[in-house]
């Protein structure tokens, strides 16, 4: 996906605002996702007409800017490399995506010449999708949180990043199913965008998030016990609701709706409670590894308190705008962020996450530094 950073040497010389330890693209990967991506609209075009494939690729991309916009929305306190959600987003609408069609495909003929027709489409829609779409999507959570333990800190980022390779993987599963709507008439295409453009945009994110969960639950805990157990359960949960949700879709709407109802809204809900109970987590460790700075002076108590709250975030980030304009608002967006990823770098640091001794304290420097000049600057308007 991304190649981790090594703390450079001239760290503390680069300008405000850039970040020396945010993850570079992989180039290899990137091509390999380009790549990946023709090889599936391809496909996907080979069994749609070109009317139906250009309005299919156009109904499933619309509404995607929305879809991130909510999903990154969870991230408030130390948002991810932009970098890294954009691979992890083509990495879901590319390479799971051509492997899941090549997979699924092999593994239905497979059963449909063995056992009958019928028999390779139940294999295909309740064993083989969900296990090899899972996987196929869960590669890029593992990738992330072996090689970036400094950006894959806890269950939220576990939910932010599986959002984006399933909103990824959704998209051009959209593509197939809209155009295939398309080809069947009017009334068939109304109920499929309705379906899948309303009520399951979040289907394959939420089935996604719950093997996020379970490595970022493994990254926070330090029991060994605990770290090995999560990931696994979590990839179950994953599989499980994935082949609920095909096997309702296979039969009428009413089985459908009852299922959405009964399983996947509460399950979308608890997943909502989790971001929450874990932006609160988040909150406490800015307070704890901040707390220093209001007794050195560079930040007071009232700043402490808006940077571990995300509604006093947002205050004084639209205060910041109000009063300064844009360039106040980004120096107030800019001072949140350093702030928040000192607090995380301490944290990773105190759980012995470290990149060794030097780096730690060449980050922290840089940090540290960033983060008394922006206080500096905002030391008029303080209130």
């Amino acid at each position: 996906m991304t190649e981790p950073q090594a703390t450079p040497a001239d760290a503390l010389d680069h300008p405000p605002g850039a970040d020396p330890f945010a993850p570079k693209p992989h180039p290899v990967l990137t091509w390999v996702a380009v790549i990946a991506s023709a090889i599936a609209l391809m496909l996907i075009g080979a069994d749609l007409g070109p009317r139906a494939f250009f309005m299919g690729v156009v109904l499933a991309v619309v509404p995607v800017p929305v879809y991130l916009a909510l999903a990154l929305w969870m991230d408030r306190f130390e948002p991810e490399p932009p970098v890294t959600l954009a691979q992890t987003f083509a990495w879901g609408a590319s390479v799971a995506v051509l492997v899941s069609i090549l997979l699924n495909t092999y593994t239905e003929s497979t059963f449909a010449q063995l056992f009958g027709r019928r028999a390779g489409e139940i294999a295909g829609r309740l064993v083989s999708a969900p296990v090899v779409e899972e996987l196929s999507k869960g590669v890029a959570l593992v990738v992330l949180f072996r090689t970036l333990r400094d950006e894959y800190d806890d269950v939220l980022d576990g939910v932010v990043y599986a959002a984006m390779v399933g909103l990824g993987f959704a998209m051009m599963e959209n593509v197939q199913y809209y155009g295939a709507a398309i080809e069947e008439g009017h009334r068939s295409s109304v109920a499929t965008f309705a379906i899948r453009g309303m009520l399951a945009p979040f289907a394959h994110p939420l089935f996604t998030a719950m093997f996020g969960v379970g490595l970022g639950y493994a990254r926070e805990r330090g029991q060994p016990a605990r770290r090995f157990w999560a990931p696994p359960v979590g990839f179950a949960a994953a599989v499980g609701l994935h082949a609920l949700w095909n096997w309702a879709a296979g039969y009428d709407d009413t089985w459908f709706v009852t299922l959405y109802a009964l399983v996947m809204f509460p399950a979308f809900m608890g997943l909502l409670v989790i971001v929450y109970l874990s932006l609160v987590r988040e909150g406490r460790i800015i307070r704890e590894h901040l707390g220093a700075l209001v007794e050195d002076g560079m930040l007071t108590p009232d700043e402490l308190d808006r940077l571990c709250v995300v509604r006093s975030r947002l205050r004084s980030t639209y205060r910041a705008w109000r009063t300064g304009g844009m360039a106040r608002w980004r120096a107030q967006r800019e001072l949140h962020r350093m702030a928040s990823e000192l607090a995380f770098h301490r944290w990773r640091v105190q759980r012995g996450l470290s990149q060794g001794a030097e780096a730690d304290a060449r980050r922290e420097a840089l940090y540290l530094r960033r983060l008394e000049a922006l206080c500096r600057a905002e030391a008029p308007e303080r209130k």
